[in-house]
């Protein structure tokens, strides 16, 4: 299986990391993943001082036996999320929002909401910041644990190529209990797709407009989209799943994406096709504290902000999780607004069910991206391998 490993030896020395550790990982990587025929194709790259250190391409695109490039589209599924976080933290600078205020000041649908199979009353009310750090009480159909996200599996509501319009989802959804009480535990969910549907109604945009005018072009980040146009069909990668005999099976064909077709709903919390550079840039944004290229989206007090541990108490995952699955580990996580907090390191990030990741060392640096398309995304220890990885060439330290 042919692979690409480009490490950039003097950045990686002039920027303290170890060239031959960082080019062992990837190696690693694609040996136990690509090689094995775990993974259809990997990409990664990692960069410290916003200087692109490690540059990665293994694996074929499609089953078609295309090569996987540096440029090929993937979609990046939960990823969307930070996006939507960082549109709506926008509307907040703006003075038209605010993270205390109750979630039916804009969805007044919401009024009405109750908690559990008995339908009991909410103890408190939603608010903006429980949609940002999956505090609502909403939930996810994939989680597959109660009745209630029976109901949103039956409605689906969490299908990434929703037929719904906004205005539908959000009618849909305020029909249905919530899991508990706004503000009382954690729980992976439709959370950030409501949130998208706040930023349009706030704004008076779609949520694709927003996307493509307030953050895409100012950002220089040109293959990022809901919709796959047409003239960039080529570069879409297969997406694929695994079967409970242990073989991949085409999931999304590239050729043939569903992500070709307009929606009347964007999801917020998983639409976007994207690649590695575009997303480097984006997380570059974030890493400079939410400005890039004399583009500023966000102060970086705002920033600072939505990487730091919002939940209750300062606990972490393992304490307030009522999810069985996530796009992170438990212990020793916590969440802020729209992206995960590693307690310890100090490390934010995120992934998508597809398996693609990002990380973002705000201490070191450093900023690490995978992509590949595979589902479930929680069935192979890649995410962790490459932040230990990534941290185990480090040969200075700036923490």
């Amino acid at each position: 299986m042919q692979a690409t490993t480009q490490v950039d030896v003097a950045a990686a020395t002039a920027t303290g990391m170890n060239p031959k550790k960082l080019e062992l990982l990837a190696t690693s990587l694609h040996e136990k993943y690509v090689a094995t025929g775990k993974l259809p194709h990997l990409r990664l790259l990692v960069s410290r001082d916003e200087r692109v250190l490690l540059s990665h391409v293994s694996g074929v695109a499609r089953a078609s036996q295309e090569s996987l490039e540096k440029d090929s589209l993937f979609r990046i599924a939960s990823m969307t999320k930070p996006v939507t976080s960082v549109a709506f933290m926008m509307l907040v600078e703006q003075g038209l929002v605010g993270l205390g205020d109750p979630v039916t000041d804009v969805l007044p649908e919401f009024a009405s909401l109750s908690v559990g199979v008995d339908q009991a009353p909410l103890k408190q009310p939603m608010r903006m910041i429980d949609l940002l750090r999956h505090t609502s009480g909403l939930t996810y159909g994939l989680q597959r644990q109660t009745a209630i996200d029976a109901e949103y599996r039956r409605l689906g509501l969490d299908e990434f190529q929703q037929k719904r319009s906004s205005d539908e989802f959000i009618a849909a959804l305020s029909q249905l209990p919530l899991e508990f009480s706004p503000g009382e535990r954690w729980n992976y969910s439709v959370a950030t797709d409501v949130l998208g549907v706040v930023v349009e109604r706030l704004s008076s945009l779609d949520l694709d407009s927003f996307f493509t005018h307030r953050i895409f072009r100012p950002l220089g980040m040109t293959d990022t989209f809901f919709e796959l146009p047409g003239d960039k069909i080529e570069r879409m990668t297969d997406a694929w799943q695994l079967r409970p005999d242990g073989d991949l099976s085409l999931y999304d064909r590239g050729a043939r994406s569903g992500w070709r077709r307009s929606l009347k709903l964007r999801s917020g919390g998983g639409g976007l096709i994207s690649t590695a550079n575009d997303y480097h840039r984006f997380a570059r944004m974030l890493l400079r504290g939410g400005e890039l290229d004399g583009t500023r989206l966000l102060k970086p007090q705002t920033v600072a902000a939505m990487h730091v541990n919002h939940l209750p108490g300062g606990g972490d995952l393992a304490r307030h999780s009522l999810s069985l699955f996530s796009e992170a580990d438990y212990a020793g996580v916590g969440f802020g607004l729209g992206l995960a907090a590693d307690l310890v390191t100090g490390e934010y990030f995120w992934g998508g069910l597809f398996s693609t990741f990002f990380f973002i060392d705000p201490r070191e640096k450093i900023i690490g991206l995978l992509m590949t398309q595979h589902l479930p995304s929680n069935n192979y220890p890649i995410r962790r391998e490459l932040r230990d990885g990534v941290r185990a060439a480090i040969a200075t330290s700036r923490a």
